[in-house]
């Protein structure tokens, strides 16, 4: 896989050092089988460096988003912290996405338009290496998880954003739902819950 130092990003919603997290847990599973998923690409921030990592690595990058913005909270969601976050905000279009990709002249990946509550089985990998969830709020944080977790392979890792962002409750309450049902090694960085399974 290739990699680069110094990174452009197209939006805010994501740090440099959060990247550079993201991209090495990618790197670590290279030789493990299966494609890799994000959930929650928003404008293609960590998209076109997924893109451009898997570069001849014969692995495929499937991307999923309502591109509607945010849906309604749940109760679970809400934190004084985080009162800027409102339905339909952080809003971008599929045509952005892919113009942004195309910028990057990275190859096109899988783009499946919806609510990741409506994303069917079969619009999803067989088999997944590596997920990046983004999904801000509970829901969308459990949902993918649903969807990905019997198809996960040996050694494969999931990294979801916001575990330790005050201002979105949810995503760590869904990780921490989770795992009291599911196996794998939680650890936190700059934010992101890395789950190796």
């Amino acid at each position: 896989m290739k990699h680069t130092n110094s990174k452009k990003l197209l939006s805010d919603q994501i740090t440099e050092q959060e990247l550079q997290v993201i991209l090495r847990e990618l790197a670590r599973t290279y030789d493990v089988s299966g494609d890799v998923v994000e959930f929650g690409c928003y404008v293609g921030t960590t998209s076109v460096y997924l893109a451009r990592e898997l570069q001849g690595s014969g692995k495929q990058l499937y991307l999923y988003d309502s591109f509607e913005g945010l849906p309604e909270k749940r109760p679970e969601d809400s934190s004084p912290a985080g009162e800027q976050f409102k339905a339909g905000e952080l809003h971008a279009t599929k045509k952005k996405l892919i113009r942004n990709l195309k910028q990057a002249n990275v190859p096109m990946p899988n783009i499946t338009k919806g609510w990741f509550s409506d994303v069917e089985p079969r619009q999803v990998p067989q088999q997944i290496s590596f997920a990046f969830l983004d999904g801000d709020y509970y829901d969308s944080v459990i949902d993918p998880l649903r969807l990905i977790w019997d198809r996960l392979s040996p050694g494969a890792i999931v990294v979801v954003d916001d575990y330790a962002n005050e201002a979105l409750p949810g995503a760590a309450k869904a990780v921490d739902d989770w795992l009291k049902t599911h196996h794998a090694h939680l650890s936190v960085e700059a934010s992101l819950a890395i789950l190796r399974t």
